[in-house]
């Protein structure tokens, strides 16, 4: 088998769209022929565009009234899948040909890891590369760059997350309790400690660009701010970092009260946001059961 192609269903692709319709057409005309994908809208605005796209793709749309939420949504998905490998990646994405068959190569070559990180870069060639989180220690932190040979790693970007499905199961997939930001680092914690070793694969290469998926407004600015603020108290705190909420709130008046904030609307909309995700998540540990003030509901 050449480079560019990949087996009959071995691995399925899964994209969570949320207002993605002006991206999402990008990322299918990339993806292989035999390769199984699945939609997962969360109550889009621009759903009937999606479901235009997921016929001409011949890819299964999952349709959710509102906004499940990115981790929750993944798992819809991938409780759909019955191929050996599930691959999340945003919306706002494009494959190179080889990428898909370059993953599952590297599967075969590293048994022992359940979960691998394509080279991510932004529109304009640069690597985007995660080497730190929260839910690390000092010690941890990969040095600055992108590695260029396959090596492992201690964390994984959710923009373009590869893994075995089987190990997916096990570790009982995404925390549906993180609706948004962080799902990434504590799922690559859980797979590393429960099933073997995260990888990082350079020659598979993924073109992410950020912050596209859903479009760009004060409004849906503000809603991901929120939900950032929620989701760092709730896993700091579940994988027991030393003073988690402390240092978030720390974190969010640092950020509200630097005069960049004044100075900029947008800045100001999603630092005071993310401020009151800060705030709303001391008494329910930022679990997702709180209504979002900023929702953007569907017309």
């Amino acid at each position: 088998m050449s480079p560019t192609q990949t087996a009959v269903n071995r691995t399925s692709v899964i994209s969570v769209c949320f207002n993605s319709s002006a991206v999402i057409e990008s990322l299918l005309r990339t993806i292989p022929t035999n390769t199984t994908i699945i939609l997962v809208d969360n109550g889009s605005r621009d759903v009937e565009i999606i479901q235009d796209l997921a016929k001409t793709y011949n890819a299964q749309l999952i349709s959710n009234p509102g906004n499940s939420g990115f981790g929750s949504a993944c798992n819809q998905g991938a409780s759909l899948c019955k191929s050996e490998f599930v691959f999340f990646i945003n919306p706002d994405s494009i494959l190179e040909p080889s990428t898909i068959a370059l993953l599952e190569s590297a599967a075969d070559t590293h048994p022992k890891a359940s979960c691998f990180n394509p080279r991510i870069l932004n529109s304009h060639g640069k690597d985007s590369f995660k080497r730190r989180s929260c839910l690390l220690k000092a010690e941890q932190v990969m040095p600055r760059g992108t590695p260029l040979e396959a090596c492992e790693i201690p964390i994984l970007s959710g923009a373009a997350l590869f893994a075995r499905k089987e190990d997916f199961d096990r570790i009982g997939g995404f925390d549906n309790n993180i609706f948004l930001y962080h799902e990434d680092d504590d799922i690559s914690i859980r797979f590393r400690k429960q099933t073997g070793q995260a990888w990082i694969i350079p020659e598979a290469r993924v073109v992410h660009l950020s912050g596209h998926s859903s479009g760009r407004s004060a409004a849906t600015t503000a809603l991901k701010a929120w939900h950032m603020g929620r989701s760092l108290v709730y896993t700091t705190t579940k994988h027991h970092i030393n003073h988690a909420y402390r240092n978030a709130l720390f974190s969010a008046l640092k950020q509200f009260l630097s005069p960049v904030t004044i100075l900029s609307k947008r800045k100001f909309w999603k630092h005071r946001a993310f401020l009151q995700g800060v705030l709303s998540a001391r008494k329910d540990q930022g679990t997702s059961s709180l209504p979002c003030p900023y929702d953007i509901k569907r017309p």
